[in-house]
């Protein structure tokens, strides 16, 4: 028996997150990049787009997790788990969260790709106005800055679009000025 096979069957027919019926399809859970059964899930369209697209989820969609997380299949417990710890700013997921218990292997599977990870501590880039900024935001430069390397100056008042963050240093962001990727200090720009 191949293994979506042996996966339609164990699951169903249904996602084995939302029990949604319709385009359904094999997910492999990673940090798994192999078919195996005991590794992946049968989801449905709108379950996979979330889970590889968190900027789209939508909070009330996951309240399935009520019940999936409570399934036999391991890799079901594992990708509750992840998508309980991206909402926990809902406040509702922190007590399913608070219910559930790995072994120290499915934990280390769950966090593998990093959703536990604290986010109050991790580095948060600020602008001169102490603004926080995000990955795509627009910011203006605050001083004429000498761009070395590029023999040019990047005037007060030049708009960076689509900003990137150096994700090892705070003081950090990148952009194009004139044509140029550059790194700018947070400190001479501020958010649009």
């Amino acid at each position: 028996m191949s293994i979506e096979r042996a996966i339609q069957k164990r699951s169903g027919n249904a996602c084995e997150l939302c029990t949604a019926t319709e385009k359904l399809a094999m997910y492999h859970v990673p940090p798994n990049h192999n078919e195996a059964l005991e590794k992946s899930i049968y989801a449905c369209e709108t379950c996979i787009s979330q889970i590889e697209n968190p900027e789209t989820m939508d909070a009330n969609h996951w309240r399935c997790l009520n019940d999936s997380m409570w399934s036999e299949v391991k890799a079901v417990q594992i990708v509750a788990w992840r998508m309980l710890h991206r909402l926990k700013h809902e406040g509702w997921p922190q007590d399913l969260l608070d219910m559930m218990y790995f072994d120290e292997d499915d934990m280390a599977w769950a966090a593998a790709t990093g959703e536990a990870e604290d986010k109050e501590n991790a580095i948060k880039h600020l602008d001169a106005n102490g603004a926080q900024l995000q990955a795509g935001d627009n910011v203006v430069l605050i001083k004429d800055l000498n761009v070395k390397g590029a023999n040019f100056v990047a005037k007060r008042g030049t708009a960076v679009r689509n900003i990137s963050l150096v994700h090892d240093n705070a003081e950090h962001i990148e952009g194009r000025v004139n044509g140029q990727h550059i790194v700018i200090l947070t400190k001479y720009v501020k958010k649009n």
